[in-house]
């Protein structure tokens, strides 16, 4: 080995050392300050005549960085308290707010009595929090009285967040997690679409929340609300008295409700009236503001369809509004992954429309949502393992919009069977179980397993054929059914993924109930199950199931018997194909970082040593920067994923490569950096075949599939250790030029683990572009930057092939190729379409008078997808 070899090796192992040193102190490095609470008691008046005096236990946590800074209110789950919130509340303070949490009236030591975040009750006591914060001499005001203030909060404390929004106008952004939209409908599901007053009772979840174990349901304060219930309740002590063995610190006319609906299993009108009255199904178009809607896939209490009704009620005001589904839920299950990447998003949130963002002009009517940090839809997935914890893990696949529950597109998959016979058993009893609610949360926050037990006799079954290629289920599926018989019938529809013999409960392990008033000729009805995100592999069956009974919903206790059978003959499966599931396998944010760190070293060492050995070269040795070859890389299942594709790219162009999802650009890149190998077919770079460890690499710089650093280090430190990992001299990095492009000023001194979207990505760009490689590429190099930051790095990328390098970008903002790209590669389900010039694939459909056409226009022709 020469000594060049011998240094880069050196070097390389070094950097193995200080990633190893990294991933030791990830959980001992503070990386930012915390701030420290103070307890206040802080005093309101509320109720419907403001004749009633409550009085708060609350926390405040000032700004850890000082000065006027915008406050955060974060709000607890159900059964909770203000202790629950520290640690977060800490954080936030830590990262410059102003942080109040505060125990909600009848929780905690807070007095009052429950009134479900009534307008009257607890909304008006977060307007009292809003005007004790405008007091505060840290707090940053946006007019008179009027602090920059957010919320966030999980299920009851989501809900308050909600509906804070809805009657306070001062409230500037909101993230509400795993929440409702209508309350009524939650405790009374009825799939068919009659609504809560024909619904079916949730009568455990309700019971818990009614019970000495309501404290289950946020994962915090021990003892229930039965040992809630003398702790300064404003109700006279007869009054206590006669109503505490059944509801606690409940107001009485929540409690005679429950115990009204409890009796009978029907929601009456009052009951319904009562709920809405606490939900945002109640106050349309009063929410306006930013709103970051989480919520899990994992959830029996409020399933995926409160959020989808949230988020199409706000942003039908124009206000901008991002929905993401997380593995967990009410019903467990979730990962770390999830748990940090729940708490990143909402700092970045409350950062982009607290700290950045001109909220006054959203408040006065925002009618476009153009924030280019913003993905407005995403599914966490499985990972599979942490390599070293074996712990689950997930990815988080996103998409610019959100589709709703109908998805962008739908697969119809036809099953069969026979009308069949099933009965509801006298009292209901025994019942078929899908999903035990409050079990996980009860045992500790596992994931609850499902069970899922159909009681023969009362159960219907129709399946499908093997499917014949993979469907990705994301969305609310539908069927038809036919119900033959008379009378009145609650039925429970569910859906099954069934290979080789076994069947698997989907991830939410919900139910869909329904009523439908059967009739001798049959009475048709159109029945949405759980909205899932699930992947159906081919060769796997659908199996439908309707039961006459469910442990955890109150059924008729009459005995009857009823026939059940298809009337469409299809279930309807919804889709989202812009979903963009990351290829790295678990999430960068956790360890892909400091993997990527390792790879780079272990791909410089091999480099190093393959110098000695002679290079793999094309016999004409010439010099293209890009040169693919008959490339063709295929799926597991034979699908072709990249097939027989060919090009080349010179010397001082910057090419876009552009195509659908799915139409190969990430494989071909991931090809191209010497990731995956292809089947068959070749790719030279200057000339050298591309090979793992190649030594030609050294002169690509990439950036594809979303930024990987060690989130406790600065973004200069992580630039730095990068560099230090190929073994070259500090001065050939160009850092100062790379700075420069990443724009991130202060930051760069500042952990990467506080940086928001937008911010990694620019310090992306700027490793790629260390050391000014000969070829670089580029995937989504936009994604997160604003206007004037895309405008610049419009700049950037052709002043950098004017030098004589060359780019590739891979981008779906076309009008942007259209202004930075000299050159366009256009593929279709793996295959070649066009190259060649912008300029020629303008004019070879210019018009014979007029302005000539977009290349969206253009684009979309090309691909089969005209307008």
């Amino acid at each position: 080995m020469t000594f060049r070899g011998g240094r880069r090796a050196l070097a390389a192992l070094v950097a193995l050392a200080l990633v190893a040193a990294g991933g030791l102190t990830w959980y001992l490095w503070p990386s930012e300050p915390r701030g420290r609470g103070q307890n206040v008691a802080i005093s309101v008046v509320d109720g419907p005549a403001d004749d009633q005096h409550v009085t708060l236990d609350a926390a405040y946590y000032p700004p850890a960085t000082g000065g006027r800074a915008p406050a955060v209110l974060l709000a607890h789950g159900f059964g909770g308290s203000k202790d629950d919130l520290r640690d977060e509340a800490a954080r936030l303070a830590g990262r410059g707010y102003a942080v109040l949490t505060w125990s909600a009236r009848g929780f905690g030591r807070s007095t009052g009595e429950i009134a479900l975040n009534s307008p009257d009750y607890e909304v008006k006591d977060v307007r009292a929090l809003i005007d004790w914060l405008a007091r505060r001499p840290e707090v940053r005001l946006d007019a008179d009285g009027d602090p920059r203030v957010g919320i966030a909060g999980g299920s009851y404390g989501g809900a308050i967040a909600l509906m804070a929004a809805a009657y306070d106008t001062r409230i500037d952004a909101i993230v509400p997690q795993i929440t409702w939209y209508d309350l009524a409908d939650a405790l009374f599901p009825e799939s068919t679409g009659q609504g809560p007053e024909h619904g079916v009772f949730k009568k455990m979840w309700a019971g818990l929340f009614f019970s000495s174990s309501g404290s289950a349901l946020s994962g915090g304060a021990p003892g229930g609300l039965a040992a809630l219930a003398g702790g300064g309740s404003g109700a006279t002590a007869a009054q206590g008295a006669s109503r505490q063995a059944q509801c606690g610190r409940f107001r009485a006319e929540i409690c005679d409700m429950y115990l009204t609906v409890a009796e009978t299993g029907r929601a009456t009108p009052e009951a319904v009236k009562l709920l809405r009255a606490s939900s945002p199904v109640s106050v349309p178009g009063r929410i306006k503001i930013p709103t970051l809607l989480i919520q899990g896939q994992r959830d029996s209490l409020f399933p995926l369809g409160h959020a989808d009704a949230n988020a199409r009620a706000i942003a039908a005001t124009g206000a901008p509004v991002e929905v993401a589904w997380i593995s967990g839920g009410h019903d467990g299950g979730g990962s770390d992954s999830d748990t940090e990447w729940v708490e990143e998003r909402t700092t970045a949130w409350l950062d982009r429309w607290l700290k950045e963002s001109p909220v006054a002009g959203v408040q006065a009517g925002r009618t476009t949502f153009t924030d280019t940090d913003a993905e407005g839809f995403t599914v966490s997935r499985d990972g599979g393992r942490d390599p070293g914890t074996r712990r689950p893990l997930v990815v988080h696949a996103s998409a610019p919009s959100y589709p709703g529950l109908g998805g962008a597109s739908r697969t119809e998959v036809p099953v069969i069977g026979p009308v069949q016979e099933i009965a509801n058993p006298p009292g209901g009893s025994p019942a078929s179980v899908s999903i035990v609610p409050g079990m996980s949360l009860l045992g500790g926050g596992s994931a609850n397993p499902g069970v899922s037990v159909d009681i023969p006799g009362q159960a219907a079954v129709f399946e499908s054929a093997p499917l014949a290629t993979p469907v990705h289920v994301t969305g609310a599926p539908t069927l038809q059914i036919k119900v033959y018989g008379t009378g009145e019938v609650t039925l429970f529809a569910k859906l099954y993924d069934a290979s080789g013999g076994r069947l698997a409960v989907l991830p939410s392990s919900l139910v869909a109930p329904l009523r439908v008033t059967a009739s001798e000729s049959g009475t048709e009805a159109t029945v949405t199950l759980p909205a899932i995100d699930r992947r159906f592999d081919a060769g796997h069956r659908l199996r439908v199931v309707l039961t006459t009974t469910d442990m955890g919903y109150a059924t008729p206790s009459a005995p009857a018997t009823y026939r059940v059978g298809l009337s469409g003959g299809t279930v309807s499966l919804p889709g989202d194909a812009s979903l963009v599931t990351p290829a790295t396998g678990p999430a960068w944010w956790t360890w892909a970082g400091p993997l990527a760190a390792i790879v780079v070293a272990a791909a410089l060492l091999l480099a190093g040593r393959r110098r000695t050995a002679p290079a793999d070269e094309r016999a004409d040795g010439d010099g293209a920067p890009l040169r693919i070859t008959g490339l063709t890389k295929r799926y597991r299942n034979g699908e072709k994923a990249v097939d027989d594709l060919s090009f080349q790219v010179e010397k001082g162009q910057v090419l876009g490569l552009l195509g659908p999802n799915g139409a190969g650009k990430t494989t071909t890149m991931r090809m191209m950096m010497g990731l995956i190998h292809p089947d068959e077919g070749e790719i030279h770079i200057f000339g050298r075949r591309v090979v793992p460890g190649a030594p030609v690499l050294s002169r690509l710089g990439s950036f594809v599939e979303g930024p990987g650093f060690l989130p406790h280090l600065t973004g200069r430190a992580n630039l730095e250790l990068y560099w230090q990992a190929t073994g070259r001299p500090a001065e050939d990095a160009h850092m100062d030029e790379a700075l420069e492009i990443a724009g991130l000023g202060a930051a760069l001194d500042r952990a990467v683990r506080t940086y928001s979207q937008g911010m990694r990505q620019r310090l992306a760009i700027a490793q790629a572009m260390l050391g000014l490689p000969d070829l670089l590429v580029l995937d989504e190099p936009t994604n997160g930057l604003d206007p004037p930051q895309i405008a610049e790095m419009r700049a950037v990328l052709k002043a950098y092939a004017e030098g004589g390098r060359t780019v590739i970008v891979s981008s779906h903002l076309l009008a942007e190729v259209e202004q930075a790209c000299t050159h366009v590669v256009v593929m279709r389900r793996g295959r070649l379409v066009f190259q060649g010039p912008v300029a020629e694939l303008l004019g070879t459909r210019a018009p014979s008078d007029g302005p000539g056409p977009r290349l969206e226009d253009v684009f979309l022709d090309l691909i089969g997808e005209a307008r």
